[in-house]
């Protein structure tokens, strides 16, 4: 399975706080069944002010680390950014790693804030759009506007943008209003992948496959499969700016 969402970086956002825990998780994930991760720490102004230059010492250190300690396991670089009027500055200059490629466009990882769909969302979305980047919108399954009214998703389907669905969601381990949200997205065909969203051990773990079972039961394995290996397989195999192409992905995408 590839992972497209995931904080296992050390010391750098509200995942992994050390080196020894990333390489824990590591270890969790490669159990699970996961093959290649993309790391996605937040870049989210003013609290965690990431970009490129920050990510990719940190990314290099940590993926010889894995090498060091014998994890296999297939690595990526990208971000997780908060939607913001930051963002326009930082695409124009280039400080945003993509997750990669699908359809010509390049996939950038977008976080509504967790309460509420912003006014001017939807304009900001365009803004990308017009410059050749499809956000892929972050869990909008735990969103709380999103979680009241299915019908205010609606706008980001209709201009294009992908979803990113955390697997614990769809397990039932975000409660039952997120769980019941992924469910409604799954069988609209609105999911582009499914992701863990890893921060930690105890409480968000690296699993992918309770997420996947979940899905399966509801869609069958085909549908269930691209979501965790084919269309993250696209993702990361057509490349994309700063940091996946040359990674090193190694999971057979290409």
């Amino acid at each position: 399975m590839i992972d497209l969402h995931s904080h296992l970086l050390p010391g750098i956002d509200d995942g992994a706080r050390s080196l020894e825990e990333a390489l824990q998780l590591a270890r969790v994930a490669v159990n699970d069944g996961i093959t290649h991760m993309t790391f996605t720490p937040h870049i989210h102004p003013h609290r965690f002010d990431n970009s490129h230059a920050t990510i990719r010492p940190v990314f290099d250190s940590f993926k010889q680390a894995l090498q060091d300690h014998s994890i296999s396991l297939s690595v990526a670089m990208a971000s997780e950014v908060r939607l913001s009027a930051e963002v326009l500055a930082l695409v124009a200059e280039n400080e945003i790693p993509f997750l990669g490629s699908w359809q010509g466009k390049h996939v950038l990882l977008l976080e509504l804030p967790p309460g509420h769909i912003p006014p001017g969302s939807d304009k900001l979305v365009q803004w990308l759009l017009d410059r050749n980047i499809v956000p892929m919108i972050a869990h909008p399954e735990r969103n709380k506007d999103i979680i009241r009214d299915f019908n205010s998703i609606a706008p980001f389907v209709e201009m294009g943008c992908l979803f990113q669905v955390t697997a614990m969601s769809m397990a039932g381990r975000f409660g039952g209003p997120a769980a019941k949200r992924a469910m409604d997205m799954l069988e609209n065909d609105w999911i582009t992948v499914l992701a863990s969203d890893a921060h930690n051990l105890k409480y968000r773990p690296p699993i992918l496959s309770e997420g996947y079972m979940a899905a399966k039961a509801v869609v069958g394995e085909t549908i269930a499969k691209a979501l965790v290996f084919d269309n993250p397989r696209v993702i990361v195999a057509t490349g994309g700016e700063q940091g996946n192409s040359d990674s090193g992905c190694g999971c057979g995408c290409g």
